[in-house]
């Protein structure tokens, strides 16, 4: 459904995006990371047509999505730091919306209102972080949209209100097949609900693809050994974690299981132990791996 194509962008001569090529299928839920400053706001930015990138092509149902009404219609961005009009309520929002979006829907905006503790008479700038939150979301979600880009969709919200904006993003993929990127530190709770991540690293997408899919092609391999080993017997594997305690070495690597293992037995270990890794492992190991976070 969304197609990028060697997009780039810079600002001020500082490149922040070079060469991304990535395709998001419709009615999938995708995790967007990477460290501070990848890139991952101006991404969402240039998915939503608020921004020209400066070479590359986006897409949406083949249709360009810089600069076309049309299609910005079915797009709604929620950013990091959501705005609102000064001294608004959520029901003078709500009829704010309702002029830009014809495919707004008061049904789901009330229906929303039950899920969320908000009071829509209220004016928004006494709410908490959290409830500004749960109000963007409330709007982003009556106008009912094709795509839903969302920037740090969970800061600020408790956990009751983080499991209740999952459970209605889930049902709205399920029942229209909506299509959404979130952005987030929090690679715990972006693998509770997305089926797809996608890693921005080096000004491009390093990693992209199915959960699972991404998750089988790194072991974290406990080896137990009754007799010294040299850690320079791994270096053929070319590990992103090495670690020894003892006779113990715990080794992450990046490949093919049977591979893998065979050089393992060849080491004549007592004990071979695959570790279930998480994708957050996944993400620390892939930037450590390239120096990021590293202590001097």
């Amino acid at each position: 459904m969304i197609h990028l194509s060697h997009i780039a962008k810079s600002f001020d001569g500082k490149k922040v995006l070079a060469d991304v090529n990535w395709d998001i299928p419709q009615g999938s839920i995708y995790g967007l990371v990477g460290p501070n400053g990848a890139g991952k706001s101006t991404l969402l930015r240039l998915l939503s047509g608020v921004i020209k990138p400066d070479s590359g092509s986006i897409t949406i149902a083949n249709q360009i999505v810089y600069n076309n009404p049309v299609i910005k219609k079915r797009i709604l961005f929620v950013p990091d730091d959501p705005f609102f009009l000064t001294q608004s309520t959520l029901k003078e929002m709500r009829k704010f919306y309702q002029i830009f979006y014809p495919s707004f829907n008061e049904g789901m905006y009330y229906k929303l209102l039950t899920n969320f503790p908000i009071n829509e008479n209220e004016r928004i700038n006494t709410f908490s972080k959290g409830m500004k939150r749960q109000a963007c979301v409330i709007l982003a979600l009556s106008i009912c949209p094709d795509v839903l880009l969302l920037d740090e969709a969970f800061d600020g919200l408790d956990p009751v209100m983080r499991l209740t904006l999952k459970r209605i993003l889930s049902d709205e993929i399920l029942n229209r097949q909506l299509t959404v990127v979130i952005s987030s530190h929090n690679l715990r709770e972006l693998e509770d609900i997305c089926d797809r991540i996608a890693l921005v690293s080096n000004f491009t997408i390093e990693i992209s693809g199915e959960v699972e899919t991404i998750r089988g092609d790194y072991h974290k391999i406990q080896i137990g050994y009754k007799h010294p080993v040299d850690l320079a017997v791994f270096e053929v594997l070319h590990p992103l974690h090495l670690e020894q305690r003892g006779n113990v070495i715990t080794v992450v690597v990046k490949g093919d299981a049977t591979a893998i293992n065979e050089v393992i037995e060849k080491t004549e270990p007592v004990l071979i132990d695959e570790i279930p890794i998480t994708m957050e492992e996944v993400f620390v190991y892939e930037m450590e791996g390239q120096g990021y976070g590293q202590p001097v």
